[in-house]
């Protein structure tokens, strides 16, 4: 049996990838079973930081983990080496002597202690000097509300950290009360809608990607496009090398790079390269979380009955945050690749079998587990066997960033 693992970005601000949250949820009906929210966190624990340890699933960034009153008060954190994660204090907690004890001891010990969906009073003010980071929820206190807060607490060496941050505006907002931290969907959106051209990195990963959805890789086509572009090329090459540095002769060439990678190899590499090279003026995560929705649909087409094509899988996973990477709709985008109608359905309305494996893929993310189970019934899948896929997604995905 999986836990239920699912993991959201934090980011500084300049969108910058500082952490994740790990999240464990309780499934509906035959998710997961029903069950305390005590032993969710131990299982989480137990799953991701005693057999693999926070670097498998974080790539060495920080591991924001949820700790309910009776897992603090029974000092589980202190199982674990002061730098495995940052202690989240939930919300529910009460600000009891016997809490303060225990998040002073932590404190002393050096974890990173966070105050989660965080509501200003004065029996939660003696706990400040011991915490490092304050989250507040932005759907749930006045922005001007924790404006006033953060004022007050400035001078503390408290980093303050807005959650549900969920468009461009409301980022610009929470940025200028004077967080330093952000989470939300907004992330995985577009900041500019209204832009109508694409710049000219948009314009070559476009046309990588025309390529990369031929049935047949053209090489001299993709060659040509690649050698406009003296930085993709210099990118590509690097990844190239780093998987063959076991060969007596490094690759110099994209030429040779060819030869020596294959059809499929070089559409999993092109896709890479392009994708990273788009998103340099944005979030990591953007780019990271591409990738690993393209490797999970990937995993989940060769589970179903009958399978789905995996590489029309990997392109619909891939292209599901495109419309965020080139800050352009995705009904203006997609019919500019040639992609097959299954795909373009499935990316654009969510239909076909394509468009309720990547429905699954997305709730999967967002910890929607009521969707996360329709989609599995849709599609005949276990909800056990897409919590390992999950976890394997995350882990190749990982492997990827420590190229970059």
């Amino acid at each position: 049996m999986y836990s239920y693992l699912a993991r959201q970005p934090v980011l500084d601000r300049d969108k910058a990838t500082i952490g994740y949250e790990l999240l464990f949820r309780d499934g509906p009906k035959n998710c997961f079973p029903n069950v305390p929210s005590e032993e969710a966190t131990n299982r989480l624990l137990l799953d991701n930081f005693f057999s693999n340890g926070s670097n498998d699933i974080c790539g060495g960034k920080l591991a924001f983990v949820n700790f309910p009153e009776k897992s603090l008060l029974q000092g589980t954190p202190l199982l674990f080496p002061s730098n495995s994660f940052v202690i989240e204090v939930l919300e529910d907690c009460t600000p009891s002597e016997a809490l303060l004890t225990t998040v002073k001891d932590l404190f002393q010990r050096g974890f990173l202690i966070a105050l989660d969906d965080f509501n200003p009073s004065v029996e939660w003010n003696r706990f400040l000097p011991f915490v490092h980071i304050v989250k507040f929820d932005l759907q749930l206190t006045p922005i001007e509300k924790a404006r006033f807060f953060i004022r007050r607490h400035q001078d503390k060496p408290i980093q303050f950290l807005a959650e549900k941050v969920e468009t461009y505006a409301e980022f610009q907002e929470a940025k200028a009360a004077g967080f330093h931290l952000f989470q939300g969907y907004f992330f995985s959106r577009p900041e500019m809608m209204q832009q109508k051209t694409l710049s000219p990195s948009a314009l070559t990963t476009l046309r990588l990607y025309q390529q990369i959805c031929q049935d047949d890789v053209n090489f001299d086509a993709a060659e040509e496009v690649i050698a406009t572009d003296l930085s993709l090329s210099y990118k590509l090459l690097r990844h190239v090398n780093a998987i063959t540095s076991n060969r007596a002769v490094p690759i110099s060439s994209f030429k040779q790079a060819l030869v020596y990678l294959g059809q499929e190899r070089l559409r999993r590499f092109i896709s890479f390269v392009a994708t990273s090279h788009v998103t340099k003026n944005k979030p990591p995560s953007l780019y990271c979380l591409s990738l690993q929705r393209a490797h999970l649909c990937e995993l989940l087409a060769e589970d179903i009955s009958p399978k789905l094509n995996s590489n029309r899988a990997f392109l619909t996973g891939l292209f599901s945050m495109l419309d965020s990477l080139l800050d352009q709709p995705m009904d203006v985008l997609i019919p500019m690749l040639p992609l097959d109608i299954t795909i373009q359905d499935a990316l654009i309305q969510r239909n076909g079998e394509l468009g309720y494996l990547l429905s699954l893929v997305c709730a999967y993310d967002q910890a929607d587990w009521s969707q996360v189970d329709a989609m599995c019934k849709q599609l005949g899948l276990q909800n056990e066997n897409v919590a390992k896929r999950y976890l394997e997604s995350v882990e190749w995905v990982t492997r990827i960033e420590e190229l970059q």
